[in-house]
């Protein structure tokens, strides 16, 4: 599903999700995805239609990986996400 934006919000977005996905940290788990997909076809599992959760360390079907395991995302690292009240 894409967004109905105009050409120059189109091109702002384009430009920082380009900026994100190349960051240091995407990299990395980019990196680390690959190696563990890797040695798992090695070892002969299909993985077809799976990516890896690693919140539980193993391959999922996209559809169970996304979303909190069907609970939503608003809860999901809440621990790291909580604000302070202001008083």
């Amino acid at each position: 599903m894409s967004y109905k934006l105009s050409f120059k919000a189109r091109a702002a977005k384009a430009k920082r999700d380009l900026a994100y996905a190349n960051s240091t940290d995407r990299k990395k788990k980019r990196a680390d995805n690959q190696k563990k997909r890797r040695a798992a076809k090695k070892a002969g599992r299909n993985l077809k239609g799976l990516d890896f959760d690693h919140k539980d360390n193993k391959f999922k079907s996209v559809k169970n990986n996304r979303g909190n395991d069907g609970k939503g995302t608003k809860k999901e690292n809440n621990a790291n996400t909580k604000k302070k009240k202001k008083k």
